[in-house]
């Protein structure tokens, strides 16, 4: 299934420039930190559910990379960029060597199948 995006053409050259680069900054920094990092965690304060995906990590002795960006009450505008960007509409998203694997939720599923140690080219 292919997540619908609207085509560059339905959109007027007058704002293309407006959306590409609103808040680009944060797109920059979690795409440099997936450069850096086999294991990127994304998310923001308050939210258990991050918190619940490090400690899935911590349990597995795994090494990653954690950005917070707010939480419920702040910057809710530039994690919005993120969500676009990704098409995920939650928080934590987890990456893992470059590749959105979804939250914590799905993460555990990773672990509980052994996916995760296939993704991070664990030998079997």
């Amino acid at each position: 299934m292919t997540r619908t995006i609207l085509d560059e053409a339905q959109i007027h050259p007058a704002i293309r420039e407006a959306i590409a680069a609103s808040h680009a900054d944060i797109v920059r920094e979690v795409t440099a930190a997936i450069a850096k990092s086999d294991i990127v965690v994304v998310g923001m304060a308050q939210n258990p559910m991050p918190k619940r995906a490090k400690k899935i990590l911590d349990g597995q002795k795994l090494g990653y990379a954690y950005l917070e960006y707010g939480n419920y009450l702040s910057d809710w505008r530039r994690r919005n960029a993120l969500k676009m960007w990704t098409g995920w509409p939650t928080f934590p998203m987890v990456f893992v060597k470059g590749v959105l694997v979804g939250g914590a939720n799905d993460l555990q599923k990773l672990v509980d199948t052994g996916e995760l140690g296939k993704l991070l080219g664990a030998k079997a």
